[in-house]
């Protein structure tokens, strides 16, 4: 690990941060929120000088692997303690204002608070603004967490790369930013024509397409009036779910990749399987009606498996079998290269091909030779291991961290649900992270975002020893 070239791009970093600060500052000043404008003025100032300094130091020729790894997760432990003390203007502790910018960043949408509809705007708009970053910035960061796997690497470029890691990441931002403002202005148009209140419409439209979950009424989407104005913002984030690179192909003329998409024919087709069995679920064990179920069904099916947080429902208030279904396709999510989280639909198509190549082999010769396949291509060996790896880990960080709910005393479902919902970065919830909610439990909720964005390799390379430890082995 080379200190320095971290600590340059960390600085361009700081100095990106210090510049995105200044639309919560803008909201702010505008609101009135002097107390909150001068702490965000204070927060970029300091970012700006800082991040100034540390881009002064020469940009490598070349980016390695773990210093991707390691600028990735710092980025998501950065940004949100950097925001933590202008969110205690909002009258919040130090755990409960790092849980709501933690939350922000990391696209999950869990909230600590009692109430929201007595924030005062800028709060609300910061919140939200912080989602729409940070959905940006995991897809721009992924290709650093993916850079040494083939599949997904290809799948975010749209072909086999040979650039260096900086600029391929450089390329790839730029398809993306423009990929991301299309959608959020289509959002926007969609929301505003429906008569949503410009505030109300943009804050609503940041977290869809950041598939964040974060909203303006604490009922949240059943706050939202129009019904047709929750159908489109589900829509919004149904596209914010999408792998980002995915429309960049499309508008150069690629409809026939498009449309044969593993990825995207498998979103529609789970959006479609939770939101019918969650109609169904609500209809046999909870005694709704068809018409109440299937619009339900729809909305939070739709919001379970893109992993955007809103809800019409009350969660705590449904059968264990209805938190199941949706706990289901919030463990899978969407696309890889979208804002979305979970294990994401090519790792599943990953697991599903494995275990059909172990039963295939069962019925062949011993010489024969079968190999992992999607669609035509062949799997290298280790993004194989890599997606059971991760999937692993995702499944004994669940484990984990639900003992420790278990051994607090919370309900066995309950305490299941907001742990798939944090670690899985959704922010449906069964009203468990609250303000009475363990400062323990909290940090463990906080963890489990953190580690579910990242998706945990970035993290554990940054507290293993050879990170820092050792001597570089050249080319």
């Amino acid at each position: 690990m080379r200190l320095p070239v971290v600590g340059c791009y960390l600085g361009q970093l700081a100095l990106a941060l210090a510049v995105l600060t200044l639309g919560p500052l803008i909201a702010a000043v505008l609101a009135g929120d002097a107390v909150m404008a001068w702490r965000l003025a204070a927060v970029a100032a300091v970012l700006a000088f800082g991040g100034s300094l540390a881009a002064r130091i020469d940009e490598p020729r070349h980016l390695q692997a773990n210093e991707a790894l390691v600028i990735t997760a710092l980025a998501f432990v950065l940004a949100p303690l950097a925001m933590t003390w202008p969110m205690m203007a909002a009258d919040l502790g130090f755990i409960d204002a790092w849980f709501e910018s933690v939350s922000a960043v990391t696209t999950t949408g869990l909230s600590t608070l009692a109430s929201v509809e007595d924030k005062g705007s800028a709060f609300l708009f910061t919140r939200a603004w912080m989602q729409w970053y940070g959905g940006l910035g995991i897809v721009v960061l992924s290709l650093a967490i993916l850079a040494n796997h083939a599949t997904a690497t290809r799948r975010l470029l749209g072909r086999d790369s040979g650039e260096e890691l900086a600029t391929s990441t450089r390329s790839h931002a730029r398809r993306v930013l423009a990929v991301y403002l299309a959608l959020t202005a289509l959002g926007l148009v969609l929301l505003l024509g429906l008569g949503l209140a410009p505030f109300t419409a943009l804050v609503h439209v940041l977290a869809a397409v950041s598939t964040g979950g974060f909203t303006t009424s604490d009922a949240s989407l059943a706050g939202l009036v129009p019904v047709s104005a929750r159908v489109a913002l589900m829509g919004v984030a149904l596209l914010g779910a999408v792998s980002l690179p995915l429309y960049y192909r499309a508008v150069r003329g690629s409809w026939r990749d498009v449309v044969r998409d593993f990825e995207l024919r498998g979103l529609l087709l789970l959006c479609l399987l939770i939101s019918g069995a969650l109609a169904a679920a609500l209809v046999t064990t909870a005694g709704w009606s068809w018409s109440q179920s299937l619009a339900a069904g729809a909305l939070n099916g739709v919001s379970a498996q893109t992993g955007s947080g809103f809800s019409s429902i009350d969660f705590a208030a449904v059968p264990d079998g209805v938190k199941g279904i949706a706990l289901a396709g919030m463990f899978v999510g969407g696309s890889i290269g979208s804002t979305t989280g979970g294990i994401k639909l090519l790792r599943l198509l990953v697991l599903l091909r494995v275990l059909q190549l172990v039963i295939r082999r069962s019925a062949l010769p011993r010489h024969a030779v079968a190999d992992v396949r999607l669609g035509r291509r062949r799997l290298p060996d280790e993004d194989v291991l890599r997606a059971l790896l991760l999937i692993v880990m995702f499944v004994a960080v669940i484990a984990l961290s639900w003992l420790a709910f278990l051994l607090a005393g919370h309900e066995p479902m309950n305490a299941l649900f907001e742990v798939v919902s944090a670690t899985c970065t959704v922010g449906l919830s069964t009203g468990i992270a609250g303000p009475d909610l363990d400062l323990s439990l909290k940090a463990v909720l906080i963890a489990d975002m953190l580690l579910g964005r990242v998706e945990f390799l970035a993290l554990l390379v940054i507290l293993f020893p050879g990170t820092w430890i050792g001597h570089k082995v050249e080319d």
